[in-house]
Parts: structure tokens; C-alpha cells; sequence
């Protein structure tokens, strides 16, 4: 465990986090946990926990230790015990609270996708470069990239060991949907989802494309497909029955899966699945990169290893070897147990905390930026006009021209992709 050089108790960041379900309570593990492992220069306190259904919201503050709760999150933003928003609500939400929690003066970490369309990112992006000017930080959620071994593979690409990319794969395969009497739930309604495999998957392997490429894709082209055209609503959401007598069904208007290829700015070419229709697959995330030196493979399921191979050994001996990622030496691994001794999926979000607790202690932006968020929203955009056309290529539409927030004796210039281009230990430490 890392420790306290001090017994002085340091500041505290008042937390109010909006939604309580999946996200919610993942979230909140890491903003409890985070503090006691990690050396924080500031505490994270669990001010408030916001949500419509009062029962509901009782029950989570309750349940993961929130000190209030509240049933709307306009109050929830403006209370005076909350210094940064957390927002775990379905992506049609998203902008409307992170905007006005900027312009009530809080920080904001936002869950993935970072919204349902690209205008709302944008919207987005400047009210978190206004608030940048009077010292507010805002961040996206894609948790994926506090997977220590994914961290250390960034480290090993920044430092040259894989040399000129070629190639980058991914896919994230899960198995929910395969059942057509899975009812309709907001994840399949495109007013509330943005889109479906394709924003809550996709967005993840296309974010980790990018930072650890340290590189934008700037073209695609796509396939999707909707297997499953209408599903059961939800019990309480019609009438029940229909006068035919069958259950009542509502048309899902989002993909269950994306296929799509791509090409990196340097000309690597990509390529990514996203699915919720394959049988069999819980929580597959799995990546390969290939370089002029090297490659290296990822499987989220064996989240603390990493597979790497060396091109430049004699190839009678060459071949991936396992790097067990669980050394002190390995990204936010000081704080935590003894080598061998392994993580998992919940340790990320108190990654997450600890990088966003030193940004804001720091003053230096945090990684993924909004400006990150906004460029994964403009791949999304591209992909699905590509499948609209039949896989035409189209090309990713220009980021938005940004200037990051940093102190003023340090001016810089930010990357493509934020934290991508130093072989540092977490992305808040790439922006110092």
C-alpha cells in the first residue's frame, strides 16, 4: 500500500453521482475504494446519489454508502457538498446534465459513449473548454484504458518495442440478446441508446484503438444488422396484452451487431466487431497489434496478462510469451498486492478515480478528455453512415480544434488522442 508521507487528513472532493444501476455501482466502488488504496491528495466523499425513483435511490445511497440521495439531478448538481458530477445515466442524458453542471461550477466524469450524437459532443466539449478557464476538469469514462496490462501496452508502443503499427484488431463479443423474448429495454431504443452494440461496445474497442495506436482512425467502412426486430416491452410499459392476445412487442431501433474495417491516421489499417448476439460470449474483449517489431495480444477475460512477441529474437526461439501484469513496476500496481496476485474488472474504476482525483488536485487535464469522447463520437457517426451506404468508406469527420486547459507556466498542445503519446505510467500523468 502506498503511504502517507503526512498525517494532515487532505482536502475533500465532494462526489454526486447521477444513476445508481450497473454503471452506478460500479462507480461507486471505485470512488469508495480509490482513497484507501491510493495516496490521494484529495478525499473523494460520497456526497450524493441521484436518480427518479425515490424507493430505488434510497436503497443504492444505502447500499454503496452515499451520504444523500436525491430525485433530480438539477438539485443534485447544484448542491453546495457536491465538487464533481459523475454521470452514469442512459447516453440521451448525458449533455444536458454535463452542461449544466459545468455552468454550476462543478468537475464532470462521464460515462461512455460520451453522447448519443456528435452535435451533443461538441455542445459538450465547449462547455467543458469554458469551464477549463475557470478550473473545472471533465473527463470520459472509458474504463477499459485503467486495465493495468492495457496500460502497459501503451507503455510498450510509446517505447518503440512493436515499431511502425500495421495492424489493429478487436472485437467485443457478449451474448445478452441471443434470446428474441429478451424485452425491450432502453439500451435498444435509439432515443435513449444513440445506437446499440455499436455505442456501448464499440465506442470501447474503438477508444482503445486510438490511445493505445496513439493515433485517430480517419476512415471506415461498415456493416450492422438488427437480428432481432421487435421485442417483449417491459412489464408495466403497455397494456400487457394485445387485442391479437399475443404480449404486447415494440420495435428495436438500434444494431445488434457492427463489423467494420478502418485505417489509422499513419495508414495502419483496423478492423472491429461489435456484438450482443454471440452465443456463448459473456464479456469478450479481445485485441492484437502488430508492428515491423513486434505484437502484442489482449484477452479481457485473462485481464492480468498481456501476450507480447518480440519479432527481433531468433526465430527459433521467438514466439508470445505471458507477461503476467501484476509487478509493482506495472501501471497502478504499487498500491496494491504482491506480485502474482491478481485484479479485476471492478479495480479500473478505482483507476479511474485516482487519475481524476490527481487532475484536479494537479490542475492538468485528465485523460480521456471530452475532446476524446468527441472523437470516438465522430467514428460512431462515420460507421454508421458507412452501413446506411453498405460499407462505402467515409471518412471520419475532422476533430474539432482544441487547446487543452494546463497551468499557466506550462503551455502545451494536445494530441489526437490525449495520452496517447508518452510512454507514462496512467494517461493523468501524460498530460503533466
Amino acid at each position: 500500500m502506498e503511504q502517507r508521507d503526512s498525517e494532515a487528513a487532505p482536502p475533500t472532493l465532494g462526489v454526486g453521482m447521477v444513476g445508481y444501476a450497473f454503471m452506478g455501482a460500479a462507480h461507486s466502488q471505485g470512488w469508495r475504494t480509490a482513497g484507501r488504496v491510493f495516496d490521494l491528495p484529495m478525499r473523494p466523499v460520497l456526497a450524493a446519489i441521484g436518480g427518479r425513483d425515490a424507493t430505488a435511490v434510497r436503497a443504492a445511497a444505502a447500499k454503496h454508502g452515499w451520504a444523500a440521495a436525491e430525485t433530480d439531478w438539477r438539485a443534485l448538481v447544484t448542491r453546495d457538498d457536491v465538487q464533481l458530477v459523475d454521470i452514469c445515466t442512459p447516453g440521451d442524458s448525458h449533455a444536458e446534465i454535463a452542461v449544466a453542471a459545468l455552468e454550476a461550477g462543478k468537475h464532470v466524469l462521464c460515462e461512455k459513449p460520451l453522447a448519443n450524437s456528435v452535435t451533443e459532443a461538441e455542445a459538450m466539449v465547449a462547455a467543458a473548454e469554458q469551464a477549463g478557464t475557470r478550473g473545472q476538469l471533465a473527463m470520459v469514462g472509458f474504463n477499459y484504458r485503467r486495465v493495468p496490462a492495457i496500460a502497459y501496452a501503451r507503455r510498450l508502443i510509446a517505447d518503440g518495442r512493436l515499431g511502425t503499427l500495421r495492424h489493429v484488431r478487436f472485437t467485443y463479443l457478449q451474448d445478452w440478446l441471443v434470446d428474441p423474448q429478451f424485452p425491450l429495454t432502453w439500451r435498444l431504443e435509439r432515443e435513449h441508446a444513440g445506437s446499440g452494440a455499436l455505442g456501448d461496445l464499440g465506442a470501447h474497442i474503438v477508444d482503445l484503438a486510438q490511445y493505445l495506436a496513439g493515433e485517430p482512425l480517419v476512415g471506415v467502412s461498415a456493416l450492422s444488422e438488427t437480428f432481432v426486430r421487435e421485442r417483449p416491452l417491459l412489464a408495466g410499459a403497455s397494456a400487457g396484452l394485445s387485442a391479437s392476445g399475443g404480449i404486447d412487442r415494440g420495435p428495436v431501433t438500434v444494431d445488434d451487431a457492427a463489423l467494420f474495417t478502418g485505417r489509422l491516421a499513419s495508414g495502419a489499417l483496423a478492423s472491429f466487431e461489435a456484438t450482443r448476439m454471440a452465443s456463448g460470449r459473456k464479456n469478450a474483449l479481445h485485441l492484437e497489434i502488430n508492428g515491423q517489431l513486434g505484437s502484442l495480444a489482449f484477452d479481457l477475460e485473462r485481464l492480468n496478462e498481456l501476450s507480447f512477441h518480440d519479432h527481433t529474437e531468433p526465430a527459433p526461439s521467438s514466439g508470445f510469451r505471458r507477461i503476467l501484469v501484476t509487478e509493482p513496476e506495472h501501471p497502478y500496481l504499487a498500491a496494491w498486492w504482491p506480485p502474482g496476485h491478481a485484479l479485476g474488472y471492478e479495480h479500473t474504476f478505482a483507476h479511474q478515480a485516482r487519475d481524476l482525483v490527481e487532475a484536479i488536485a494537479a490542475g492538468t487535464d485528465p485523460a480521456p478528455s471530452f475532446a476524446d469522447g468527441l472523437q470516438v463520437q465522430r467514428v460512431l457517426a462515420a460507421v454508421e453512415e458507412s452501413a446506411a451506404k453498405n460499407a462505402v468508406y467515409t471518412p471520419v469527420q475532422t476533430p474539432l480544434e482544441t487547446s487543452p486547459r494546463t497551468p499557466v507556466d506550462t503551455p502545451a498542445k494536445a494530441p489526437a488522442v490525449t495520452g496517447a503519446k508518452s510512454p507514462v505510467e496512467t494517461p493523468v500523468q501524460a498530460q503533466a
